[in-house]
């Protein structure tokens, strides 16, 4: 058994099912087949060398953009597109919690400014009380004539 499992005894088989099984591998592919923008008459030895002349100066993790699948390009930005779009959402939810938190701090400073005033108001209230005592006694002098 080789590389991939395949059999030695399959080089045996005859050319028309050697035909269909090209057939089959250039419908579906592999992980390591590779599409040629040629015709499908070329023989396996052309079609080897065009894709290993396409493919010199170019490492296994190398990705030249010019070659890429439209729709992986397509998929890659919507990936990018979306990551920027959570990237957005947390900023947002964090702008907008910061926001509640600066809300209900104002609330609470507002609360404790009207208690302040409150008990400043009660303060004025019972001092206003206090003299209004001491007013009362004034005037006694008015009504005698």
């Amino acid at each position: 058994m080789g590389l991939f499992g395949r059999h030695s005894t399959e080089r045996d088989v005859s050319p028309q099912t050697t035909e269909q099984h090209q057939r089959q591998e250039q419908r579906h592919g592999s992980i390591f087949s590779h599409r040629n923008s040629g015709s499908s008459s070329q023989s396996p030895a052309t079609a080897s060398n065009s894709t290993n002349n396409s493919n010199n100066g170019r490492s296994l993790l190398h990705r030249n953009q010019n070659h890429e699948d439209p729709s992986i390009v397509a998929a890659r930005e919507r990936v990018a597109s979306a990551e920027a779009a959570e990237r957005d959402a947390d900023k947002a939810l964090a702008a907008a919690r910061q926001a509640v938190r600066d809300a209900r701090e104002h609330v609470k400073r507002l609360e404790q400014e009207a208690a302040e005033e409150a008990r400043l108001a009660k303060i004025k209230q019972d001092q206003a009380r206090s003299i209004s005592k001491r007013a009362k006694p004034l005037g006694r002098h008015e009504n005698v004539v």
